[in-house]
């Protein structure tokens, strides 16, 4: 780990040392992994040579998390980065605010990356922009495009922790729906989640239950009544920056005939989004196939007007949301959360595309499956 160096104006004060850290703390190895901290520094050199410039400002959680490949920035979920991240010709220079900086050098500090302070009333971005030789860093807003292509290839570390990410996301809804009564409401269930992603390292950015009584809501914030005969659950969990996203059912009887029909034509208008989602194909024209998919599953052509369809995935819940807008290239090891919906039943799963066809990541060996186009499925859970 590199020790964190006294600050130059227009900076005040010095960061604590890992040495510094209190008496019987522990302090966590920063989850990067240098050779693929690697690959991401020369993707974002290359964006600068494009554009001609010397120096790029991150100011995202999104931009930041991926480039420190896994450091947490945040404080409050709904907040701001406490940090901002220069990154020019000589290094990366990471600026944070005086009373977070002693957690950031003993736990998320890369090794590598310089770290300067401001007072904790400062302002952050001017005085990262301030570091720049010109003191005008190309800013994020100019370059979105391109900070999203440098994301969308997944390398085998991060791809690595995704997989155990999702993995730790699909245990949590089998724990928890697997307990689940027609009496529990729908907070508490949310509430055995977020206590189950929290448990694995992880926060709850989403959290979502409609029971049988709220089956029409598509984002379902949960409320105090009880699930009912069936209802519909949804996490979002963040862990090193990587969000993995999926949905689950659970019921408590066989279900009608037109529940049951319903589930299985969501199924297979998602066998067709993974169909189309291969190297090569541009966002805009899977958003097609999903309109087509709609009505050739007897959804109805206006189906995909009533709920966003997902899109690639990773360090941020949709990167971007597909629209007809869209016109990414889709690239081989990239992640996607796909979440095709209807009246009544929607799926979701977070996948990897491989050399071999979509893998999916969000994956429990104790949940029902069935086969669908080849892939093992997700089917409602009847405890």
């Amino acid at each position: 780990m590199t020790t964190p160096t006294q600050s130059t104006p227009p900076f005040t004060g010095q960061a604590p040392t890992p040495a510094s850290t209190p008496a019987g703390a522990i302090a966590r190895t920063a989850p990067g992994n240098a050779a693929d901290r690697a690959v991401k520094r020369r993707r974002v050199l290359d964006i600068l040579d494009a554009a001609g410039r010397d120096s790029l400002l991150l100011t995202t959680n999104t931009a930041l998390t991926w480039y420190l490949d896994g450091s947490r920035v945040h404080i409050s979920l709904a907040g701001d980065p406490i940090a901002a991240l220069l990154v020019d010709r000589d290094g990366d220079h990471l600026v944070t605010f005086n009373n977070e900086a002693g957690r950031i050098a003993a736990e998320e500090l890369p090794d590598g990356v310089s770290l300067h302070t401001v007072p904790w009333h400062g302002q952050l971005h001017a005085a990262a922009a301030g570091l720049a030789v010109d003191g005008d860093p190309l800013v994020e807003a100019a370059v979105t495009a391109e900070l999203r292509a440098a994301r969308q290839e997944m390398l085998p570390a991060e791809a690595a922790r995704y997989a155990g990410l999702s993995a730790d996301a699909a245990a949590a809804m089998t724990d928890v729906l697997t307990a689940a009564t027609p009496e529990t409401t729908e907070f508490q269930l949310v509430s055995d989640l977020a206590a189950r992603i929290v448990a694995v390292g992880a926060e709850p950015l989403v959290l979502l239950c409609n029971g049988a009584s709220r089956s029409d809501f598509r984002h379902p914030l949960a409320t105090h009544s009880p699930i009912g005969r069936r209802a519909m659950a949804v996490v979002c969990a963040r862990r090193n920056g990587l969000v993995a996203n999926v949905t689950r059912w659970v019921a408590f009887d066989a279900g009608t005939p037109q529940e049951l029909d319903a589930e299985a034509r969501i199924a297979a208008v998602e066998a067709d989004i993974f169909r189309a989602t291969v190297p090569g194909a541009r966002l805009n024209g899977i958003f097609a196939e999903i309109k087509l998919a709609y009505a050739r599953h007897g959804f109805g052509e206006d189906q995909w007007t009533l709920h966003h369809q997902g899109g690639p995935a990773g360090y941020a819940g949709r990167d971007p949301r597909v629209t007809s807008e869209a016109t990414d290239t889709v690239v081989l090891n990239q992640p996607f959360t796909w979440n095709p919906s209807g009246p009544g039943v929607k799926i979701e799963d977070t996948v990897l595309l491989t050399d071999s066809g979509v893998r999916v990541l969000t994956t429990d060996d104790r949940w029902p499956t069935t086969d669908v186009d080849g892939r093992r499925r997700p089917l409602t859970l009847r405890p």
